[in-house]
């Protein structure tokens, strides 16, 4: 099966990559077959362990391959890095500012992006569709800087990118399934939704590796780009969700250092 994967195109192996992370968010929402409501102490925890493990992915698994590729390039090292990064978080502010979406544990008149009458479970599923999009292509991203051929681009640091943004989806999928079964959705349709919104990650998959083959020069700008977009998702949306229920934000810091030092240890370990 290893070796099966590792003959396959770099497309293909973003694409089935991010069908594992997809797989995992819906095995999240599928939490709420057992369940009805999850505590929201656990929600937390969980939310700012999504958040550490999109830290350190930013850094570990994308930025520092990013500068390194600019070195190697003879350019400015920082140049790519710092100019990817803030145009990434800038397209998903101007996403965040357009999209319909509502983030978890908020009411309806805080929703953002531009006013709908559509109805609140649409737009929870849309709030982690956003989240879901820059980490789909943060891995279709990492499999494609294969291609290229650097050394600083590698499968088994792909790998250990796909397992964290995998390891990571499980609780945001079944952060949206639980509360729609809460509000008296079906667990079917609660599950369907949940995982729906991790639809979006083989889509991102393919477009970035596509994206970064065929035009290689933009490799080390789309790394951090991809960075960007998810340091984004986790200040303005992730730790936010987590720290909501004040009673206890430690859990959601103690979370933020687990996730942390998971995805650390799956990139130093396999990376």
């Amino acid at each position: 099966m290893i070796d099966w994967f590792t003959s396959q195109h770099p497309i293909m192996q973003a694409f089935l990559a991010t069908m594992f992370t997809w797989f995992l968010t819906a095995a999240g929402a599928a939490m709420v077959f057992g369940f009805k409501s999850v505590n929201r102490r656990v929600l937390d925890s969980l939310l700012g362990f999504a958040a550490g493990v999109m830290i350190a992915a930013s850094y570990w698994s994308l930025l520092a391959p990013a500068i390194e590729m600019a070195e190697a390039s003879g350019g400015l090292p920082w140049v790519p890095a710092t100019v990817g990064f803030l145009l990434g978080g800038a397209f998903l502010w101007g996403v965040d500012k357009v999209l319909p979406h509502l983030h978890i544990g908020f009411p309806d008149e805080e929703a953002e992006g531009i006013k709908t009458k559509w109805q609140r479970s649409v737009l929870l599923v849309l709030a982690i569709t956003l989240h879901n999009f820059p980490e789909g292509l943060a891995v279709g991203v990492a499999f494609g800087a294969i291609a290229a051929g650097l050394p600083s681009a590698d499968l088994s640091g792909a790998v250990a990118l796909a397992i964290g943004i995998g390891i990571q989806n499980f609780p945001e999928g079944l952060a949206v399934s639980a509360p729609l079964r809460r509000e008296g959705l079906s667990r079917w349709k609660s599950f369907a939704m949940g995982q729906a919104s991790g639809i979006v990650e083989p889509i991102a998959g393919v477009l970035g590796a596509a994206t970064v083959i065929f035009m290689q020069p933009i490799l080390p700008y789309a790394l951090a780009f991809a960075a960007g977009a998810m340091i984004y998702v986790v200040v303005e949306e992730l730790i936010p969700e987590a720290q909501l229920d004040h009673k206890d934000t430690h859990l959601a810091t103690i979370g933020v250092m687990l996730g942390f030092t998971v995805m650390m240890i799956l990139d130093v370990a396999l990376g």
